[in-house]
């Protein structure tokens, strides 16, 4: 492995540890696509045995940024845009469309208080050009509006997916041309979800979902297109 990619790890670090050194580099692209993680030298390049490794990789594999095969060992999982578009994004609408409608009326002053708080990270990061800060931010006021929901089945799903959005929320940032436009539209999801109107969160769920696959959220059915194609289909 050609020069450092990580920092060693503080002492008594285990398996934990390594694994979140190891899922930021591969969030960050620092450990890219492909590239083979060998036992030996990721434990000399984090100052640890071969058991801490192990373990993370164990782990890693388990959230699907790590693949293993019989003769090339570990390696560092793609995230494909057909896995981001066929998988990722419609688990996520099934997750979010449901719990955030469940978890609007459940919002307190707290809760709207630190979904700001999460807004204005993101533009902080925004301002220092921080995608790892700005990824982070984005999936805690995700889950934040998830686990207010409630719904302990939603937030297991959410948390099996995370790993692979937190890799193409990162892998994407650079394709963002205005890093601004993130908490701008979490500014616009945060008043929907405080406006009281279920029909309209959907709809701003289902368009801040798409915006990030890069598309025009225009090409994708919402519920309003939906609900009107249905009606035309009965008309005729």
């Amino acid at each position: 492995m050609a020069g450092r990619v990580f920092a060693p790890l503080s002492s008594g670090s285990r398996g934990d540890h390594v694994a979140r050194a190891l899922r930021s580099a591969i969030a960050d692209g620092s450990l890219a696509p492909g590239q083979r993680l060998l036992e030996t030298n990721l434990a000399n390049e984090l100052g640890t045995s071969n058991g801490p490794v192990r373990e993370a990789l164990r782990q890693l594999e388990a959230e699907g940024l790590v693949v293993s095969s019989p003769y090339r060992g570990a390696v560092v999982a793609e995230v494909s845009q057909e896995e981001i578009e066929q998988v990722l994004v419609p688990i996520r609408l099934l997750i979010e469309r449901f719990a955030f409608q469940v978890a609007m009326p459940l919002l307190d002053e707290q809760d709207v208080a630190e979904l700001r708080r999460l807004v204005g990270v993101m533009r902080s990061a925004a301002d220092a050009n921080d995608p790892d800060q700005l990824a982070e931010a984005d999936l805690q006021f995700h889950e934040l509006v998830i686990r207010r929901s409630g719904q302990n089945h939603c937030l297991q799903l959410w948390r099996v997916i995370q790993p692979r959005v937190r890799a193409y929320f990162r892998r994407d940032a650079p394709a963002h041309q205005d890093h601004y436009e993130v908490a701008d539209q979490h500014h616009h999801l945060l008043d929907a979800l405080t406006a009281g109107d279920p029909d309209a969160l959907v709809t701003a769920v289902e368009q801040h979902v798409h915006r990030h696959l890069g598309k025009d959220a225009s090409q994708h059915p919402t519920r309003q297109t939906r609900k009107a194609a249905s009606s035309d289909r009965q008309q005729s």
